[in-house]
């Protein structure tokens, strides 16, 4: 029997409408593959057996055959997944509290995804027709359910998932084929907090009421195959928490150093990286480092190896979903460092000249389009609508983007140089810009009587 390892999604920064995509809810819960046929496998994404923590779960042989199954176990407590208590019961060995705790806080498998039917492999078929034929193939049980699903309206759904409480959406592709192992952008999450699936390295030596534990996690993520540091995490822990994981941690000591690029302020404990933690966190540094990160909880149910860079780095769904590059010119997303922040304006022959703003920022150029042209002189407002996020790469792009494709027309740098940031947050933006045409201080300010995207674009008084 084939064991396959789950499809991944990117992370995605908002969401958005498209007639190309569904979304559903995401779950906080232990993603799990289900092999049913003579016998029921049910495997996490670390290949652990979970039918006998789940006994409920059984229910599956008498709902489907020989199907291969994607989907998430969760146990929902007060209307909401508690991802805690479901973390008890896949740990929990002894049979007598197995019973009891399937009776008390029975899971649930929602299934949103089929592999395979009947020995046929149904991983290149697209999206919508898995969907149609997980339908036609497995009834709903008292523990097993079939991911509810919207077409096209990614906004509101977003909008009401958060307020029913979950922790965000999922988007994906509807012609996507299955990936497995792979972390695809046809499959995209969209959370409210930035969270990222850290493996621990080690531990730095605590110091005062912390001199019997630890002072902050070593964390690293894999970049093709090879670690890299990205910073220390020392808030979001209990004492008793900590003391907790403290032993749980010792018990992967190593003599050796398992972890380039770490700064040596404190004695460091290194570890053999085999645990894995979410780590919550507001942004990323120029240098790659997580920026104000808060220890979530320890992921058992996650492989060290599955912990890559690409979850902090920007998924760019926005601009990759709406361009077809066997066609366009327009660079796809790679990835790439500068060592200042720079601008480019475009002047942009689409449907109506406009000209676009691209500020480099999080390894991303945040743009605006602006109908009117930048403005050249102090006082002078004008209207700047945000757009998605484009690839640095974009910068130095001039070109024709060919009909039929979004944004047809020709492209060409109107201006270009390199700014300082004064003042960054949702609401304004000011910054002193040294470009060959634009220089001096700029200030970009929410418009939101004219609504969400809009803001308003000025040259400042020296």
């Amino acid at each position: 029997m084939i064991q396959y390892k789950p499809m991944l999604a990117s992370p995605a920064e908002a969401p958005f409408f498209s007639e190309d995509w569904i979304f559903e809810v995401k779950w906080d819960g232990i993603r799990a593959i289900s092999y049913v046929n003579e016998e029921l496998s049910i495997r996490s994404r670390n290949q652990k057996e979970l039918v006998n923590n789940f006994p409920e779960l059984s229910e599956l042989k008498y709902l489907t055959r020989d199907t291969v199954l994607d989907g998430e176990i969760i146990v929902m407590k007060g209307g909401r997944a508690d991802f805690a208590t479901l973390i008890k019961r896949s740990q929990n060995n002894k049979p007598g509290d197995i019973d009891h705790m399937s009776r008390m806080f029975p899971a649930t498998y929602v299934v949103f995804d089929i592999l395979e039917k009947e020995g046929e492999k149904l991983l290149d078929i697209p999206l919508v027709e898995r969907k149609k034929i997980l339908k036609n193939s497995l009834r709903e049980g008292n523990f097993v359910v079939l991911s509810l699903f919207v077409e096209d309206n990614g906004v509101d759904y977003y909008r009401v998932a958060l307020e029913k409480g979950v922790e965000g959406i999922m988007a994906k592709n509807k012609q996507s084929v299955y990936e497995p192992g792979k972390r695809s952008n046809n499959w995209l999450k969209i959370k409210q907090a930035k969270t990222c699936d850290c493996v621990i390295f080690g531990y730095t030596k605590g110091e005062g009421g912390r001199a019997e534990t630890f002072g902050s996690l070593i964390l690293g993520l894999y970049d093709k195959g090879k670690p890299v540091f990205i910073g220390k995490v020392g808030t979001g822990f209990s004492q008793e928490g900590m003391e907790e994981l403290k032993r749980s941690l010792d018990e992967y000591k190593v003599d050796g150093e398992t972890l380039q690029g770490v700064d040596m302020e404190r004695e460091i404990t290194w570890l053999r990286p085999l645990v894995v933690c979410e780590v919550g966190y507001q942004s990323i540094t120029e240098d790659g480092k997580l920026r104000i990160p808060v220890f979530h909880k320890i992921r058992e149910d996650k492989d060290p190896l599955e912990c890559t860079i690409d979850q902090i780095r920007p998924a760019l769904s926005a601009y990759t979903t709406k361009r077809d590059f066997n066609r366009t010119p327009e660079p796809p997303a790679t990835v790439e460092k500068s060592s200042q922040k720079s601008f480019v304006i475009h002047e942009h022959h689409a449907r109506r000249l406009h000209y676009d703003l691209r500020l480099e920022k999080d390894g991303v150029l945040k743009s605006w389009a602006v109908p009117k042209g930048p403005p050249e002189t102090s006082g002078d407002k004008r209207l700047a609508v945000q757009v998605e996020d484009h690839p640095l790469e974009y910068g130095k792009f001039e070109g024709t983007i060919p009909e039929g494709q979004y944004g047809a027309g020709t492209v060409k740098i109107w201006d270009k140089g390199f700014y300082e940031s004064i003042t960054w947050d949702e609401n304004k933006i000011e910054i002193l810009m040294k470009g060959d045409k634009l220089e001096g201080r700029y200030v970009l300010v929410k418009f939101k009587k004219a609504g969400e995207k809009n803001w308003l674009f000025f040259k400042a008084g020296d």
